[in-house]
């Protein structure tokens, strides 16, 4: 099986970083964000805030696995870009897309703001000092502009007066989990992680009975069930990626196993987290892996009969790297089973073994849609992250440490 070695799992991770590196850097405006397979760049004028924060942390997390002081100075770099343009002092917030350097939409959203929170982090940890008071004051603002204290959730997006936009999604507070633990590891403010475990419980309890164990995605400003939207929705590529589709969406669920994994480990009393994620990882590996053509689909009905069948990059990463934790922590061969399953999948189809990255988006029979390998947001973020969690397992396996109790 490929990727289980350190090695391996570190070539990789050089592989994704040289598909962008340098040809993403735009000494003038932060970095470029639109790859088709060669390499070549196009809409040269357009920036999008999740590949800049993407690209901020591509560069820390390589300076700090391989001391470079190179990658440390476009991290630098990229920083210097969200603050000096997507940055707007009238609003207060972080421009989520721009046109040759203007901001062309008056919605600022909370997955932005944590994408800056972790890509602050993330310089912060490798070694940026500069990066922690920046760090401290967006973890202010997510508190002060986007938390629900009503609700004690996360409300998604506000207008440019700060007004609360609707709907809210439990995908949001996914991404506010993960930053919020991401952020503690750096910081280690306890507050922190405490507020991550008690937005998990507030979901998991309180809205995963609704859909009978298995998280929907929409909801309006009252946290109630919002069943119609999206559902007679065409296929279309939205904004962030992620198109949007009607149904349970398989990535998600993927996603929150890996925090409750991690909170698992920081909160071991509470026994609920770990037992969610294993439950959670099976029914969803079960619905949603594709028994025809392989690869997780995209999202699947109230019946868990299969909606979009599209295979998507970041689901495949995602479910990859829930697999080797779950396997890692519980020593269960099922997990196993699910991660060669899962990584036969992503060497066959998903990795470009010829040019370096991961193809984006394939069709349900696992054949490409275009020659983009990266539009905007995408920078392999998923992918790198779940890389990284390979190469940090296989590390301790090949020194024969124990991941109980890890961090």
């Amino acid at each position: 099986m490929p990727l289980t070695s350190s090695r391996e799992i570190a070539h990789q991770i050089e592989r994704i970083v040289q598909f962008y590196h340098p040809r993403c850097i735009d000494t003038h405006a932060g970095f470029h964000h639109y790859f088709g397979d060669d390499g070549r760049t196009y809409n040269p004028g357009r920036r999008h805030l999740l590949s800049s924060v993407g690209f901020v942390t591509l560069y820390a997390d390589e300076a700090r696995r391989t001391d470079s002081r190179e990658a440390l100075s476009w991290a630098r770099h990229g920083l210097r870009y969200l603050e000096s343009t997507h940055f707007q002092t009238r609003t207060g917030d972080y421009a989520w897309t721009l046109d040759h350097g203007e901001p062309d939409s008056a919605t600022y959203r909370v997955s932005g703001l944590v994408g800056v929170i972790d890509a602050y982090a993330a310089a912060a940890g490798a070694g940026i000092e500069a990066a922690q008071a920046p760090l401290r004051r967006e973890l202010k603002r997510l508190e002060t502009r986007y938390f629900d204290s009503d609700h004690g959730l996360y409300v998604d997006a506000v207008d440019a007066q700060g007004r609360w936009q609707a709907p809210r999604t439990t995908a949001a507070q996914l991404d506010v989990v993960a930053s919020l633990i991401g952020a503690f590891a750096v910081t280690a403010e306890r507050g922190l992680i405490e507020r991550a475990l008690a937005v998990t419980r507030l979901v998991w309890h309180r809205l995963a009975p609704v859909g009978d164990g298995w998280l929907w995605p929409h909801y309006d400003a009252e946290w109630r069930p919002d069943f119609s939207r999206h559902r007679f929705a065409r296929r279309q590529e939205a904004l962030d990626g992620r198109s949007p589709q009607w149904g349970v969406q398989i990535g998600e669920q993927l996603g929150w196993v890996r925090q409750l994994v991690a909170l698992s480990r920081h909160f071991p009393r509470e026994r609920w987290l770990l037992e969610t994620a294993e439950r959670r990882f099976t029914q969803t590996m079960a619905a949603g892996w594709d028994r025809q053509c392989g690869g997780m689909i995209q999202s699947v009905d109230f019946d868990r009969e299969p909606l979009g069948r599209d295979k998507c990059y970041w689901v495949q990463a995602r479910g990859l790297a829930a697999a080797a934790e779950l396997h890692a922590l519980t020593g269960q061969a099922r997990f196993g089973r699910a991660f060669d399953k899962l990584m036969g999948f992503v060497w066959q189809h998903v990795i470009d073994h010829e040019r370096g990255g991961w193809h984006d988006r394939l069709t349900p029979d696992n054949r490409r849609y275009s020659r983009e390998k990266s539009p905007a947001p995408k920078v392999d973020q998923a992918a790198l992250q779940a890389l990284q969690t390979l190469l940090r397992l296989a590390e301790r396996r090949e020194t024969g440490l124990s991941l109980a109790g890890s961090g």
